[in-house]
Protein backbone atom coordinates (compact mmCIF):
# COMPACT_ATOMS: atom_id res chain seq x y z
CA UNK A 1 0.00 0.00 0.00
CA UNK A 2 1.36 3.42 -0.99
CA UNK A 3 1.17 6.24 1.59
CA UNK A 4 3.10 9.42 0.89
CA UNK A 5 6.19 8.22 -0.95
CA UNK A 6 6.45 5.05 1.17
CA UNK A 7 5.40 1.55 0.20
CA UNK A 8 3.83 -0.24 3.19
CA UNK A 9 3.34 -3.99 3.57
CA UNK A 10 1.65 -6.14 6.22
CA UNK A 11 3.69 -5.91 9.44
CA UNK A 12 3.09 -9.61 10.08
CA UNK A 13 5.17 -10.34 6.99
CA UNK A 14 8.05 -8.08 8.10
CA UNK A 15 8.41 -8.59 11.84
CA UNK A 16 12.12 -7.82 11.40
CA UNK A 17 11.09 -4.17 11.03
CA UNK A 18 9.49 -3.84 14.48
CA UNK A 19 10.86 -3.92 18.03
CA UNK A 20 10.58 -7.15 20.02
CA UNK A 21 7.60 -6.04 22.19
CA UNK A 22 5.73 -4.99 19.03
CA UNK A 23 6.61 -8.29 17.37
CA UNK A 24 5.23 -10.19 20.37
CA UNK A 25 1.98 -8.18 20.39
CA UNK A 26 1.41 -8.59 16.64
CA UNK A 27 2.21 -12.31 16.83
CA UNK A 28 -0.29 -12.71 19.69
CA UNK A 29 -2.97 -10.95 17.60
CA UNK A 30 -2.25 -13.25 14.69
CA UNK A 31 -2.33 -16.36 16.93
CA UNK A 32 -5.73 -15.24 18.25
CA UNK A 33 -6.98 -15.07 14.67
CA UNK A 34 -7.19 -11.29 14.59
CA UNK A 35 -6.09 -9.53 11.42
CA UNK A 36 -4.62 -6.30 12.75
CA UNK A 37 -4.35 -4.41 9.48
CA UNK A 38 -1.03 -2.96 10.71
CA UNK A 39 1.29 -2.06 7.83
CA UNK A 40 5.05 -1.33 8.03
CA UNK A 41 7.59 0.50 5.88
CA UNK A 42 11.34 0.86 6.27
CA UNK A 43 12.65 4.43 6.56
CA UNK A 44 15.93 6.26 7.00
CA UNK A 45 16.51 6.28 10.80
CA UNK A 46 18.11 9.72 10.53
CA UNK A 47 14.66 11.18 9.74
CA UNK A 48 12.58 9.24 12.27
CA UNK A 49 11.54 12.40 14.14
CA UNK A 50 8.11 13.64 13.05
CA UNK A 51 8.86 16.89 11.19
CA UNK A 52 11.87 15.49 9.31
CA UNK A 53 10.01 12.27 8.50
CA UNK A 54 6.95 14.09 7.14
CA UNK A 55 9.07 16.38 4.99
CA UNK A 56 11.17 13.54 3.56
CA UNK A 57 8.31 11.20 2.75
CA UNK A 58 5.55 13.64 1.72
CA UNK A 59 3.22 12.94 4.62
CA UNK A 60 1.15 15.63 6.34
CA UNK A 61 1.72 16.18 10.06
CA UNK A 62 -2.01 15.55 10.64
CA UNK A 63 -1.51 12.03 9.22
CA UNK A 64 0.78 11.09 12.09
CA UNK A 65 0.29 10.41 15.78
CA UNK A 66 2.97 10.95 18.39
CA UNK A 67 3.40 8.54 21.28
CA UNK A 68 4.48 10.20 24.53
CA UNK A 69 5.51 8.37 27.72
CA UNK A 70 4.30 10.13 30.86
CA UNK A 71 5.48 9.67 34.45
CA UNK A 72 2.66 10.48 36.87
CA UNK A 73 3.49 10.86 40.55
CA UNK A 74 1.37 10.98 43.69
CA UNK A 75 3.37 10.73 46.90
CA UNK A 76 6.04 8.08 46.44
CA UNK A 77 4.08 6.22 43.76
CA UNK A 78 5.06 6.73 40.10
CA UNK A 79 2.86 5.31 37.36
CA UNK A 80 3.61 5.37 33.67
CA UNK A 81 1.16 6.01 30.89
CA UNK A 82 1.44 6.44 27.17
CA UNK A 83 -0.49 9.16 25.39
CA UNK A 84 -1.27 9.33 21.68
CA UNK A 85 -1.98 12.69 20.08
CA UNK A 86 -1.98 13.91 16.51
CA UNK A 87 1.42 15.25 15.46
CA UNK A 88 -0.18 18.67 14.93
CA UNK A 89 -1.35 18.89 18.55
CA UNK A 90 0.22 19.42 21.95
CA UNK A 91 -0.50 17.17 24.89
CA UNK A 92 -2.24 18.65 27.93
CA UNK A 93 0.09 17.00 30.46
CA UNK A 94 -0.63 19.27 33.41
CA UNK A 95 -4.36 19.46 32.77
CA UNK A 96 -6.33 16.57 31.29
CA UNK A 97 -3.60 13.91 31.61
CA UNK A 98 -2.58 14.72 35.19
CA UNK A 99 -6.20 14.85 36.33
CA UNK A 100 -7.12 11.59 34.56
CA UNK A 101 -4.15 9.83 36.15
CA UNK A 102 -5.05 11.30 39.58
CA UNK A 103 -1.48 12.53 39.94
CA UNK A 104 -0.04 15.41 41.91
CA UNK A 105 2.59 15.86 39.21
CA UNK A 106 2.82 14.58 35.63
CA UNK A 107 5.71 15.06 33.22
CA UNK A 108 7.37 13.51 30.21
CA UNK A 109 9.29 10.42 31.30
CA UNK A 110 13.07 10.55 31.07
CA UNK A 111 14.40 9.13 27.80
CA UNK A 112 16.35 6.30 29.47
CA UNK A 113 13.28 5.32 31.52
CA UNK A 114 11.01 5.36 28.46
CA UNK A 115 13.35 3.26 26.33
CA UNK A 116 14.41 0.73 28.97
CA UNK A 117 10.87 0.16 30.27
CA UNK A 118 9.30 -0.23 26.81
CA UNK A 119 12.15 -2.09 25.08
CA UNK A 120 11.84 0.40 22.22
CA UNK A 121 14.09 3.03 20.68
CA UNK A 122 13.69 6.72 21.44
CA UNK A 123 11.89 8.33 18.52
CA UNK A 124 10.16 5.05 17.67
CA UNK A 125 8.08 4.31 20.78
CA UNK A 126 4.67 2.96 19.87
CA UNK A 127 1.50 1.98 21.78
CA UNK A 128 1.63 -1.57 20.40
CA UNK A 129 3.33 -3.92 22.86
CA UNK A 130 3.43 -1.66 25.91
CA UNK A 131 4.49 -3.05 29.30
CA UNK A 132 1.70 -4.76 31.25
CA UNK A 133 -0.17 -2.40 33.54
CA UNK A 134 0.63 0.78 31.61
CA UNK A 135 -2.31 2.98 30.72
CA UNK A 136 -2.83 4.02 27.11
CA UNK A 137 -4.62 7.34 26.68
CA UNK A 138 -5.72 7.94 23.08
CA UNK A 139 -6.81 11.45 22.17
CA UNK A 140 -10.30 11.51 20.68
CA UNK A 141 -8.97 13.09 17.46
CA UNK A 142 -6.58 10.15 17.01
CA UNK A 143 -9.36 7.61 17.54
CA UNK A 144 -11.49 9.37 14.90
CA UNK A 145 -8.71 9.49 12.30
CA UNK A 146 -8.23 7.39 9.20
CA UNK A 147 -4.80 6.05 8.32
CA UNK A 148 -2.11 7.31 10.71
CA UNK A 149 1.66 6.89 10.85
CA UNK A 150 3.08 5.83 14.23
CA UNK A 151 6.37 4.44 15.48
CA UNK A 152 7.32 0.77 15.20
CA UNK A 153 9.50 0.59 18.29
CA UNK A 154 12.53 1.16 16.02
CA UNK A 155 13.79 4.32 14.36
CA UNK A 156 14.25 2.55 11.02
CA UNK A 157 10.58 1.92 10.27
CA UNK A 158 7.07 3.30 10.71
CA UNK A 159 3.67 1.69 11.06
CA UNK A 160 0.46 2.62 9.27
CA UNK A 161 -2.71 1.98 11.31
CA UNK A 162 -6.24 3.31 11.72
CA UNK A 163 -7.44 5.42 14.60
CA UNK A 164 -10.01 2.71 15.36
CA UNK A 165 -7.22 0.14 15.69
CA UNK A 166 -5.37 2.39 18.18
CA UNK A 167 -8.55 2.99 20.19
CA UNK A 168 -9.07 -0.78 20.38
CA UNK A 169 -5.62 -1.65 21.74
CA UNK A 170 -5.55 -3.41 25.14
CA UNK A 171 -6.18 -0.95 27.96
CA UNK A 172 -6.82 2.00 25.62
CA UNK A 173 -8.97 4.82 26.94
CA UNK A 174 -10.23 7.45 24.49
CA UNK A 175 -10.52 10.98 25.88
CA UNK A 176 -9.59 14.55 24.97
CA UNK A 177 -5.94 15.00 26.04
CA UNK A 178 -4.69 17.47 23.42
CA UNK A 179 -4.43 21.24 23.68
CA UNK A 180 -4.98 23.54 20.78
CA UNK A 181 -1.80 23.67 18.70
CA UNK A 182 0.45 26.65 19.27
CA UNK A 183 -0.16 29.49 16.88
CA UNK A 184 2.29 29.30 14.04
CA UNK A 185 4.15 32.54 13.37
CA UNK A 186 4.36 33.43 9.71
CA UNK A 187 7.68 35.27 9.31
CA UNK A 188 6.51 36.80 6.02
CA UNK A 189 3.19 38.14 7.34
CA UNK A 190 3.54 38.60 11.11
CA UNK A 191 0.43 39.48 13.10
CA UNK A 192 0.35 43.19 13.89
CA UNK A 193 -0.30 44.15 17.50
CA UNK A 194 -2.72 47.04 17.95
Amino acid sequence: MQFGSLQFEPAGDRLDLVAEPVRAALSAERAAGNASGVQVAEIDPEVADTAAFCERYGIAMAEGANCVVIAAKRGDVVRHAVCLILATDRIDVNGAVRKHLDAKKASFAAMDTATSATGMEYGGITPIGLPAGWLLLVDAAVAASGPLIIGSGLRRSKLLVSGAYLAGLPGAQVLPIAKEPKEQIDPVHPVQQS
